[in-house]
């Protein structure tokens, strides 16, 4: 019964996030167990994860790097669990969407602030917070356009109802909407004429499986096995490379695409 549970409560994705799917939607699972009959609402889970996030960056900006590890692992928990409630309880919002989203970025930026006060190394800080955030729109996108082209439903958000909503809607446009146009327009610039098997290739299937696993669940698990280790610059270091990993895949997004149309060229 658990395990069809926790079944239904899965999103939807194209890719599969191991450190997600095995460790902590698993975790996640059983606070929605406690929480379901308690019709606690989603949103306050999100909350709760978010000001989890950031009491683990103060811990981390105070030098205390294990408790700060722990909370950052129970900040993603909550954050799976968030979204599971909402879905298993049919109160899915567009507020608790909105949010949720927000709050991701308000603790990513109060942790690399952490590893810019209890390092010294700002530059450092700045560079991988810009990184990590590169990646995981790099992420959401990839998965949003493949789905679009292999004709998926890519997850629309729900329609606003209120005041807060509003709000919420705006401040998500103001920090997201101009990434998500310049990774559009980026992709509409490549794909421009190309052949509908040229663009299956590049909308392939490996990168987005590929990139699910530099998600947020993943992400935060390295960040707090790099803080556990009292090295948490370190994870500066790892976004960086990871950015100039996704750099590589959308080059072989592009000879994918070239190669199909060579091919197709020479049968002509």
């Amino acid at each position: 019964m658990s395990s069809h549970v926790l079944n239904r409560s899965r999103k939807s994705r194209a890719g599969w996030e191991f450190a997600c799917e095995l460790l902590f939607r698993p975790l996640a699972h059983l606070v929605v167990l406690v929480l379901l009959p308690l019709r606690v609402a989603p949103p306050l889970v999100a909350a709760t994860a978010g000001a989890t996030g950031i009491l683990a960056a103060v811990a981390l900006g105070q030098g205390r790097f294990v408790p700060a590890a722990l909370l950052l692992q129970l900040k993603t928990v909550l954050d799976n669990a968030d979204g599971q409630l909402a879905r298993l309880s049919g109160r899915i919002t567009a507020f608790g969407r909105y949010l949720d989203s927000e709050l991701d970025l308000l603790v990513n930026a109060a942790l690399f602030a952490a590893v810019a006060w209890s390092t010294g190394r700002t530059a450092l800080a700045v560079a991988g917070f810009v990184a990590l955030t590169t990646v995981l729109n790099v992420n959401f996108n990839a998965e949003r356009l493949y789905r679009a082209e292999h004709g998926e439903a890519a997850g629309a958000m729900p329609e606003t109802s209120g005041r807060a909503d509003g709000l919420l809607r705006w401040l998500y446009r103001l920090l997201y909407a101009p990434q998500d146009r310049l990774v559009e327009r980026f992709v509409a610039h490549r794909l421009r004429n190309a052949a509908p098997q040229a663009r299956l290739e590049y909308h392939d299937r490996t990168t987005v499986s590929v990139l699910a696993n530099l998600g947020m669940s993943t992400q935060l698990l390295v960040f707090g096995v790099c803080i556990a280790a009292g090295r948490p610059a370190l994870f500066a270091w790892i976004a960086l490379g990871e950015l100039a990993f996704v750099l590589l895949l959308c080059l072989r997004r592009e000879v994918l695409a070239r190669t199909v149309t060579h091919l197709k060229e020479e049968s002509l």
